[in-house]
C-alpha cells in the first residue's frame, strides 16, 4: 500500500505516519512544499529510530506521482463526500492521498478526482480527525481487506 501526504505542515504527523508505514510495509509519499524539514529532530522523534527505514518517495507535485504509477488506483481522502473508506475494494499498491492539516485537499483535486473521494465517517461538530489518525484508519482497513499481506 502507499499513503500519500500532500504538503504536510505538521512533522509529528509525517514522523508518525513514517513509523506506522515500516510497521506496516507501506511507502510513504510526500508531496512537496513541507511545513517542515524532514531533517528535523521533531520528525525524527516522532519517528523514533524507524525513520531510517521509512520507505520515502518525494514528489513535487500530485500529477508527477500518479504519472509515475498509470496503472494504480487513487484515493483522496475529504470530509467533503459521503463515500466511505470502507466501501472501497482496496488492491495491493493503490495509493490513499491525504491533504495538510490545516485544509485538506485542495477543491480542484477533490473535483477532478471526485469518484475515488473518501470519508471516514464521525459526528458533524469536529472539523476534521488528526492526519496521522485518519491515514492510519485507511490503511489498516485496505490491509485488513487484503489479509494483511505485508508484501515481505
Amino acid at each position: 500500500m502507499n499513503i500519500v501526504f500532500y504538503q504536510p505542515e505538521i512533522p509529528h504527523n509525517t514522523g508518525n505516519m513514517g513509523r506506522t508505514c515500516v510497521l506496516t510495509a507501506t511507502n510513504l509519499h510526500l508531496i512537496k512544499p513541507y511545513g517542515f524539514s524532514i531533517d528535523e529532530k521533531q520528525i525524527r522523534r516522532t519517528g523514533l529510530d524507524y525513520w531510517k527505514d521509512v520507505k520515502l518517495f518525494e514528489w513535487n507535485s500530485l500529477e508527477e506521482l500518479i504519472e509515475a504509477y498509470p496503472e494504480s488506483n487513487f484515493y483522496f481522502a475529504t470530509t467533503k463526500t459521503k463515500n466511505r473508506y470502507s466501501d472501497v475494494n482496496y488492491k495491493e499498491n493503490d495509493f490513499i492521498v491525504f491533504g495538510p492539516e490545516s485544509r485538506g485537499l485542495p477543491s480542484e483535486i477533490l473535483e477532478k478526482y471526485k469518484a475515488n473521494n473518501i470519508t471516514i465517517p464521525m459526528i458533524p461538530m469536529g472539523r476534521s480527525l488528526n492526519l496521522s489518525t485518519s491515514a492510519a484508519i485507511v490503511l489498516y482497513e485496505s490491509l485488513r481487506q487484503l489479509d494483511f499481506n505485508f508484501g515481505e
